[in-house]
């Protein structure tokens, strides 16, 4: 099945970020990058992931939004007014980076889906059902990024899924501790490829250090899951428990670990963004 559509759930509050979430979405934080000329420049890290999806292939979007995320929707409206006010002042490395970023813009279609209260990152991908409706999909989530040469991870995922007819594939990758995040139960299949066997959300002892990273390919049937997964204590409809479900029901799920020239960007703490900026630009070099 061919992966056409992207769901990019971007509706978090940012609470960890506090107070430059406030008025500022968390997933616009800038990441420094490398220009083609060679200079640094800054991105909003949802630009550089929508840029890496579209390098391989992506040109449908629906982005999940809520309350106090109009820079997102601000930031991906062109504004070729502005690149002609940048050419006219001679800032044309900065005039050129812009107008490679909207002429992506352009020829992608990307749709903005509401998600009224932030009830977890099950809850906004159930949201886009209407956008996605019976085709295979991928999620990103707009605050995680993973840097790989020529963005084989993605790749990686796309291929996993379509070769072993798969429900759903999703990134890993081994932690210190992992009780923060979707642990990951498996049988490797081939190097770097795990047959899941197992998931379970933030758990208080983790069967593995195998950590959940919020990329994945889905088929359609995970939303029948979704609609059957019941809250957690805090309110929230967690994704892991609906992955969960679909292994009860006996469908075939696989995960990918990263490559050691692979890495995930976190920008989820202040120590962690602070540490993310720092080490960005060496890991593109």
């Amino acid at each position: 099945m061919v992966i056409k559509k992207v769901i990019v759930p971007a509706a978090g509050l940012g609470t960890r970020l506090l107070p430059v979430t406030k008025e500022l979405p968390k997933e616009m934080l800038p990441i420094p990058f490398k220009g083609k000329n060679g200079r640094v420049c800054l991105k909003p890290l949802l630009q550089a992931i929508f840029e890496h999806l579209f390098d391989v292939g992506f040109r449908e979007f629906g982005f999940i939004v809520g309350r106090g995320k109009r820079a997102i929707e601000d930031h991906f409206t062109t504004d070729f007014g502005f690149v002609e006010y940048l050419k006219k002042r001679n800032k044309t490395s900065l005039a050129g980076e812009l107008q490679e970023f909207y002429d992506k813009v352009n020829d992608s279609t990307i749709l903005f889906v509401n998600q009224p209260k932030p009830k977890g990152f099950g809850d906004a991908v159930y949201n886009a059902r209407a956008f996605t409706q019976n085709e295979p999909f991928f999620v990103h989530a707009g605050d995680n990024f993973v840097i790989s040469r020529g963005n084989l991870h993605l790749k990686r995922m796309i291929e996993i899924f379509e070769d072993r007819g798969a429900d759903a594939v999703f990134l890993t990758e081994q932690v210190e501790d992992p009780r923060g995040y979707g642990v990951v139960v498996g049988k490797e299949v081939k190097p770097y490829v795990l047959r899941v066997t197992k998931v379970v959300e933030k758990p208080k002892k983790p069967p593995s250090n195998l950590a959940i990273i919020a990329l994945y390919i889905f088929t359609p049937i995970i939303y029948e899951a979704i609609q059957k997964v019941k809250p957690d204590e805090s309110g929230e409809i967690q994704l892991t428990d609906a992955i969960q479900l679909l292994l009860n029901w006996q469908r075939e799920i696989f995960a990918l670990k990263l490559r050691p020239n692979e890495r995930r960007i976190d920008i989820g703490v202040p120590d962690t963004y602070l540490k993310t900026v720092r080490g960005v630009l060496h890991r593109q070099s």
